[in-house]
């Protein structure tokens, strides 16, 4: 079991920070280019994974939670083999 220190809040600011920091730590000498791009198609994937089963796979749902059209979200699952 791990413990956790009940005044420190596990946020998903924090998680990026500490998951990039692990990142550039790894980098063994490699220039990272396009991070913003790099980041974004890293993360894009699983948020709409989540939502997706988190709404029984409903399209209209899962558009409204993430903020997008349902017309993006086809699309985005139709990039990610999806659909």
């Amino acid at each position: 079991m791990t413990y956790q220190n009940p005044e420190k809040k596990v946020t998903l600011k924090n998680n990026v920070a500490q998951i990039m920091t692990h990142y550039f730590n790894n980098l063994n000498g490699e220039e990272p280019q396009n991070l913003h791009d790099f980041f974004l198609e890293e993360v894009e994937e699983p948020i709409i994974e989540v939502v997706m089963k988190n709404t029984n796979n409903n399209q209209s749902e899962t558009a409204r939670i993430l903020g997008i059209s349902r017309g993006t979200l086809r699309a985005m699952l139709k990039k990610y083999g999806m659909l």
